[in-house]
């Protein structure tokens, strides 16, 4: 199944010149800069751990432990102080700075009219681009990203596949039923975007995301492993 969605959509190449729409969708996520709070439970078994060790650890003499009295010429101590884990972004809930919520991933969400539901009505979706005549469905998915980005210079698209897919069905404010298919992408080496082609973008955590759409929330959480 995997092998046939990187293939060229044409004939029995993919999916048939007859099937729905087909909307390629892009999950572009900053992975997490800092490591994570540990959770209270590891933290209580690596105390226990590290201080059963300490019960059999092999026992030096105090004067070779002073590491001020062998300490070389030209050393010297540097005074380590460690970045705060809340930032000004983190007070002021800034959702359009990636320089939040440091410990966590987030992913990039888009305001404005979406191409793959057209209700007239501006909403929040992914960035997408509806399946036209690109090589492969992974293209369609990288057009659609370098769409609001510009470039894709600081992007890693993960593997050829869609981590995922969805059946849009038929309603009131989508006039065509639809299935769109998920890219996974990264976000490389920067910590700014200019966002364009849209009324407005957040970067969410996942629990962020879940409350954009309630409607699929269920979808998400299984979708989304973070």
């Amino acid at each position: 199944m995997h092998r046939s969605l990187v293939r060229p959509f044409m004939g029995v190449r993919g999916f048939s010149s007859t099937s729905k729409k087909i909307v390629a969708s892009v999950l572009f996520e900053r992975l997490p800069a800092i490591i994570p709070k540990l959770d209270p439970v590891v933290y209580a078994f690596q105390e226990f751990s590290f201080r059963w060790r300490q019960q059999y650890r092999r026992k030096y003499p105090d004067d070779f432990l002073d590491m001020s009295k062998s300490r070389g010429k030209g050393d010297y101590q540097i005074d380590y102080v460690p970045a705060p884990r809340i930032t000004e972004a983190d007070k002021m809930n800034d959702r359009k700075s990636l320089q939040r919520a440091l410990d966590t991933r987030l992913y990039l969400l888009l305001y404005g009219i979406s191409n793959a539901a057209p209700s007239g009505k501006p909403v929040w979706h992914f960035p997408e681009k509806v399946y036209d005549s690109e090589e492969t469905l992974r293209k369609c998915a990288e057009s659609a990203l370098a769409f609001v980005l510009g470039d894709l210079s600081h992007t890693y698209f993960v593997g050829n596949a869609p981590m995922g897919h969805m059946v849009i069905q038929q309603m009131e404010n989508v006039p065509e039923p639809f299935k769109r298919f998920f890219f996974k992408s990264q976000v490389i080496d920067t910590n700014k975007f200019n966002i364009q082609k849209c009324e407005d973008f957040v970067w969410v955590t996942k629990d962020e995301l879940l409350e954009y759409f309630p409607e699929q929330a269920e979808f998400f959480k299984k979708l989304i492993i973070s």
